[in-house]
Order: C-alpha cells, then structure tokens, then sequence
C-alpha cells in the first residue's frame, strides 16, 4: 500500500565541525582542530540514518544551489533516499556550525538558509509524497507554520511522529497528532514549561502526555529513554558504549524508533532499537558517517 516506510519532512544543513578542548566562554577564543564539513541537519540526518537501517525513505527539505546542497543531496542518494522531495534554490544552505569537545558533547548554531524557505505550500505540493507514506517525522528546524501543514496533510492511517529541536510552544493540532512526542530533557523543560514541576522523567512523560499528544519518549542519553502510552510508563535501558561524538545521535534515534514503529512494533521495543541505533552511532565521528546498517546494530 506504501511506496515509503519513512518520508522526513525537515532539514538539510551543512555540518562546519571544529574539536575543542573545551568551549569557549563569553568573549574567549580558544584554539581547536582542523575545519571538518559533513552532510547534516536533522531532516537530512534522519533520512539518512533510515535508510542505513533498510527503511524505504523520501526527504521533503529545501538546499541552495551551492556546492553545500550538493553534498546533501549526494549524501542522501548515496544512502539510498528519495530525494523527488528535495527543493533547490531560494537562499544559500542551511549551515550548522559545531564544536565536539574531548567528550563526545557538542554544542550547536545553525544558520537556517534555505530551511526556513520551505514553506507550507511546499507540503501541499508533495501531495502524493505523503499519500505513498506509512510514517512521517519532521522536526522544528524548518518553519512552524511548515510542521502545522504537515500534520494537516497526513494521510488516513499513516503515523505521525515529532521530535520539537530546537524547542519552542507547540500548538495544540501538532501536539495531538504526536504518536509519539520524541523529546530529550531541555526539550522536554521548554515544552511543559511552567507545568515542569518535577525532576523527575517519569513525571515529565506524563505531564507532557496529558497535553494531548498520543504518546511520549524521553530520551535520557547514557540512561536510556522512558516510553509513555496510556497510563504506562516503561523504561528502556541504554546500551554501554564508548561515545566519541554525539552528533546526530538523537536524529539517528528519532529514525529508527520511526522506521520501526512503522513496521509494527510496539513503543517499547522500538524504542529499544533506536537506543541500540544510538548507541552505535556515537561510536564515530560525525553525524551521516556514523550512521549504522541494521547488521551493525545487531552486532551491539
């Protein structure tokens, strides 16, 4: 019935990477690596991390016509993804500028270029995209006006899935088409804001879970990731590995708990894969290179 497992409607940024001993402070520079420039953005970075895994994909995003769409788009037809939705031209290329310090933590400030051209018009174009799709993700590095016409333009029967980076006040519509709410622990503060009256993760997956969307995941890094549906709250246990780079890793995540859900499988266990799909890829460096097949992911 489904012409695509996975259709991403989101972001596509070149990724500028610089390793730091540690990050600057206000009105400090410090010295760091070697200027690395990797195919990123998390629309682009879940497509990719999908279509690693096996699942049939197609990306809905915007690039310039410059030498950093390029390298998306070869990115992504490389990985095996649709790229019939990728729009070119009408500003320069989002760009996502990076430090990595010696722990695998990052910190991130995108310039969003032509992400922010893609408009709701645009969804409404990729009629038939969404119409041939079991699931589809986005996120919020595209305009919110964007994400609000995705929702409108789901199809009878296919899943909808978001994970609110970077976060910001979510509307009602969006809220209640969530199955599920991917969020990590500053994503999920931001949203409930005032009604974060908990430390506790447990609490936060069923606050945000009364908000209306039909179900919740926090993500909690090295700890795992708790699962909210109904009035079941699981936790899902991280697999132990030797981070190098965390970028992407939440993107990577968001993917596969995606492509899985769309198989069948049920919050929890995929859930339990997309941690897997984590946790080997902060095992190398970068965002798309880090992205593991499915027989890597068996192998953990």
């Amino acid at each position: 019935m489904y012409d695509y497992d996975l259709l991403v409607v989101g972001s596509a940024n070149a990724d500028l990477v610089i390793g730091v001993e540690r990050r600057p402070g206000a009105g400090e520079t410090v010295l760091g690596t070697d200027l690395a420039v990797h195919p990123g953005g998390k629309g682009a970075n879940q497509a990719v991390a999908a279509a690693r895994l096996g699942a049939r994909t197609a990306l809905l995003a915007r690039v310039g016509d410059d030498d950093y769409g390029r390298l998306l788009l070869d990115s992504q037809r490389a990985a095996g993804v649709d790229t019939v939705g990728v729009l070119v031209g009408g500003a320069p290329t989002g760009v996502a500028l990076i430090t990595v310090d010696p722990s695998g933590d990052n910190s991130i400030v995108v310039s969003p270029g032509a992400n922010g051209r893609l408009a709701p018009g645009d969804v409404r174009a990729a009629a038939s995209l969404f119409h041939a799709s079991r699931v589809v993700s986005t996120q919020l590095e595209v305009p919110l006006e964007t994400v609000v016409e995705v929702v409108r333009s789901l199809a009878p029967g296919s899943r909808f899935v978001l994970n609110p980076s970077p976060p910001r006040p979510l509307p009602q519509e969006v809220l209640a088409a969530c199955d599920p709410l991917i969020v990590n622990e500053h994503e999920a503060k931001v949203i409930l804001g005032d009604s974060c009256v908990s430390d506790r993760p447990e609490d936060w997956a069923r606050i945000l879970l009364a908000k209306g969307p039909r179900s919740v995941v926090v993500t909690l890094g090295a700890e795992g990731a708790l699962v909210a549906s109904g009035a079941e709250v699981t936790r899902v246990p991280s697999v132990k590995v030797d981070a190098v780079d965390t970028t992407g890793a939440g993107d990577a995540f968001t993917a596969a708990l995606a492509w899985r859900l769309g198989t069948g499988e049920s919050l929890a266990d995929a859930a339990a894969y997309a941690a897997r799909v984590g946790a080997a890829t902060v095992t190398k460096a970068g965002a798309q290179a880090s992205y593991p097949t499915a027989a890597e992911v068996e192998a953990l």
